[in-house]
């Protein structure tokens, strides 16, 4: 397999790398320190969490399939327009799952796990990740 450079996956390097994961960092922290105060259970905090990871199932279906179920796991998209809705519903619980979403995501960047490209689960928006073979 041909090892993808970071200008042709377009992944950041540098500052602008260490930037995006402060940003995850920011977001994780954020969030959780949100759950805090709203006074969440620990122990669905915990449970929920590790929830998106669920979508790394999803690569037994092969590289593409898996990027795209990971994708849609990992992008701020849907927990954002949870949150959004949690708001104007005023619902406790679609908020409390929001913020545990995103400080999954958070965390996830901030490690440099980003999104995944449909060549493999190592090639991701951050860089890539895991063992070069």
């Amino acid at each position: 397999m041909t090892e993808m450079t970071a200008a042709e996956t377009g992944a950041p390097t540098g500052g602008v790398r260490s930037l995006l994961r402060l940003e995850g960092l920011a977001l994780f922290l954020g969030m959780t320190m949100l759950y805090g105060i709203w006074d969440g259970s620990w122990l669905v905090y915990v449970v929920l969490f590790l929830a998106p990871d669920l979508s790394f199932a999803a690569y037994l279906a092969g590289p593409r399939f898996g990027a795209i179920v990971y994708n849609a796991a990992h992008a701020y998209l849907a927990p954002m327009a949870l949150m959004t809705i949690g708001f104007a519903s005023a619902e406790p619980l679609v908020l409390s799952i929001a913020m545990i979403w995103l400080a999954h995501i958070g965390l996830d960047r901030a490690l440099g796990y980003g999104l995944k490209y449909e060549k493999g689960f190592g090639y991701t928006h951050l860089g890539r990740i895991g063992k070069l073979s």
